[in-house]
C-alpha cells in the first residue's frame, strides 16, 4: 500500500470573543472555527504459513474522523474469513452512515462491535452451533484529537509513544487472565500452552460476547496507534513494535511491513495470517 499522509479539518463552534456585542436575547455570537492536523495511515495484511488470509483490514478517513479495523477470522471454525469480513463492513457501514465527529465515540465503538457480533450470528443461524464462524476484532476511532479503543478477543490495538507503549488493550483470554492476577508474566503470554484459548468473540452464540472500550486517550505529535491481529504481536516483543514505530527514518507503511516480516519469520514455519492498520498523528 502506498503511503498516505492526509491533512483532517476538525471544526467546531466556539464563542465569538473578537469584540462583537451580545445580541439583544443575551445570546453570544458564534463563529465556526476550523483547525487541521496531518496524519499518515497505511495497512499490511500477509498470509503467513496460512493456506487462506481470513484477516480483514481497513482504514476509513473522512473530513474529521478516521477509523482503523481489523479483523481476525478464527481459523478452528468453519468460514472465518466470511465472519471477519461481514464484521469489518458492518463497523464500516456504521461509521459511513455517522455523523462526524461522532457524538457518543465510547458508545458508538460498542454498538459497532455488538451489531458486528449480531450480523456475523444471523448469518450462520442455520449452522450447528459449534460450526458456526467466528471472528475477533479491534478498532480504533480517533477524532478531535484523541483515540478511542474497542475490542473483542485477541486483536490489540496499541498507543505507541516516544518509543515505548503507553496503553494497549488487554485481550479476552486466559493468558491475559494469568498475567493481570500475576501468575505469568509478559513474556509467557506467548509460550504458555493455553495462550490460543480466547473466551470472548463475534459470532457463535447469540448471547453478545465482553466488549471493551476505553477511555479517552488524549494524542500527541508523533503518537502511533495500530490494531493489528495476534499474528503479529505473538512474533514480536513489545518493546520492538514500539521502536520500530517510532522510526521517523521512514514512512509508516515502511515501518508495517518490517514488523510484519518479522512477526512472519519469528512464527515460522507456523506463522499465522498476519495484519495491522496504523495511523500515526502528525499534529
Amino acid at each position: 500500500m502506498t503511503p498516505v499522509t492526509v491533512v483532517l479539518a476538525e471544526r467546531w463552534n466556539n464563542p465569538d470573543v473578537s469584540g462583537g456585542p451580545v445580541s439583544a436575547g443575551g445570546a453570544v455570537s458564534r463563529r465556526l472555527k476550523t483547525v487541521f492536523v496531518r496524519i499518515e495511515y497505511g495497512k499490511i495484511s500477509v498470509r503467513g504459513d496460512r493456506k487462506e488470509n481470513q484477516d480483514k483490514a481497513k482504514i476509513v478517513v473522512s473530513d474529521n474522523a478516521a477509523l482503523l479495523l481489523t479483523f481476525d477470522g478464527m481459523g478452528g471454525h468453519l468460514d472465518g474469513a466470511r465472519a471477519a469480513d461481514l464484521a469489518l463492513t458492518t463497523v464500516e457501514q456504521m461509521f459511513n452512515d455517522a455523523r462526524k465527529p461522532v457524538f457518543d465515540p465510547q458508545g458508538f465503538l460498542y454498538m459497532a462491535l455488538g451489531r458486528a457480533h449480531d450480523a456475523v450470528v444471523a448469518d450462520a443461524e442455520e449452522v450447528a452451533i459449534d460450526d458456526r464462524p467466528r471472528a475477533t476484532g479491534a478498532i480504533c476511532l480517533v477524532q478531535d484529537k484523541a483515540a478511542y479503543f474497542a475490542h473483542v478477543g485477541d486483536s490489540r490495538v496499541y498507543l505507541l509513544r516516544d518509543g515505548r507503549v503507553s496503553d494497549r488493550t488487554r485481550d479476552h483470554s486466559h493468558v491475559e487472565v494469568l498475567l493481570q492476577e500475576g501468575v505469568i508474566k509478559e513474556h509467557q503470554l506467548k509460550t504458555h500452552p493455553m495462550r490460543n484459548f480466547v473466551e470472548s468473540c463475534l459470532g457463535g452464540d447469540d448471547a453478545l460476547p465482553s466488549i471493551s472500550v476505553s477511555s479517552k486517550k488524549r494524542l500527541r505529535a508523533g503518537d502511533t496507534l495500530i490494531a493489528c491481529t495476534d499474528g503479529l504481536w505473538s512474533g514480536l516483543a513489545e518493546k520492538d513494535i514500539a521502536r520500530m514505530a517510532a522510526r521517523e527514518d521512514m514512512p509508516l507503511i515502511d515501518s508495517l511491513r518490517e514488523m510484519v516480516d518479522r512477526a512472519v519469520g519469528a512464527n515460522a514455519p507456523y506463522s499465522d495470517n498476519t495484519t495491522a492498520t496504523s495511523l500515526r498523528w502528525l499534529g
